[in-house]
């Protein structure tokens, strides 16, 4: 098949399902498994260049709504009649009935029904950990940090926290995504900062942005210096990679308990290893 993904997470379940070699085509912000970035680009994931998608001939594209404005890639895309699905998954269970949805549109059920019972083991397994964990720090989780934009209770982020040994703040709100103010934050008086600005690289982001916000030298993550600058690939698009970041987290929460993140993917490690 000719394959197109336009969203980096949709790019990232066709590497689980070994189907990197179908790919022709992928939006500019697709950058993991690295060889995707030597395929043709697309232009960015809410413009993305809808001429050059239908030079390719795919005979699938892979689309999102996971952020507000996809939504016109897929009038174009029904309008020009180029063959289609839409993968919008919230939770880690929504991602692996993602995983088992491609496979049956390339042919790989069987490869899919393989990642899919992987990934869950791990997931089980750090839900056997984290049940024994009494004492479990609140997280408060920034994706955006003016306007502050945060996980909320549908969002996969949630149970990260809560199989890493820990609870998000925001993990009663009934959006996937919450806006929020610094004040708001400040008076949930979170014990850990998990600094995740999508699209911002690492070195980009700086906890003592955190630490200067007015009245945040009383919040207890600030006074602990329990900010953690995150890797934002690992935790801000709805792809089995979540739980590498997971393996991550857990640690730095819980050394005690949880153990040491692998230096690879643990999932594809176990792929490999079947």
């Amino acid at each position: 098949m000719r394959l197109v993904s336009i969203c980096p997470s949709n790019t990232e379940l066709l590497a689980y399902l070994g189907l990197i070699d179908q790919l022709v085509g992928v939006d500019q912000y697709s950058d993991w498994p690295e060889e995707v970035k030597e395929l043709p680009q697309l232009g960015p994931d809410l413009s993305i260049d809808m001429d050059h998608v239908e030079r390719l001939k795919p005979d699938l594209v892979l689309a999102s709504l996971s952020v507000p404005g996809m939504e016109r890639n897929i009038e174009e895309l029904e309008r020009r009649n180029v063959p289609y699905i839409i993968l919008n998954p919230n939770s880690l269970e929504e991602i692996a009935e993602d995983l088992m949805k491609v496979g049956a549109h390339t042919q790989t059920e069987q490869r899919a029904k393989e990642v899919v019972h992987a990934y869950r083991s791990i997931i089980a397994q750090y839900q056997q950990l984290t049940d024994a964990i009494k004492d479990k720090p609140t997280l408060y989780w920034e994706w955006w940090p003016k306007p502050i934009f945060s996980p909320g209770g549908p969002n996969w982020l949630t149970k990260i926290s809560e199989l890493a040994g820990g609870q998000n703040v925001f993990s009663n709100e009934k959006e996937a995504s919450v806006k929020r103010s610094w004040e708001d934050v400040r008076m949930i008086d979170p014990e850990v900062v998990c600094m995740a600005w999508v699209g911002v690289k690492e070195d980009k982001m700086k906890p003592e942005a955190i630490r200067k916000r007015p009245g945040w030298e009383e919040v207890q993550a600030v006074k602990t210096n329990r900010i953690f600058v995150l890797q934002e690939a690992l935790y801000c698009r709805p792809s089995p990679r979540l739980l590498w970041g997971l393996q991550k987290l857990a640690y730095l929460l819980h050394p005690e308990v949880y153990p040491v993140p692998d230096d690879k993917d643990p999932l594809l490690k176990i792929m490999v290893n079947r």
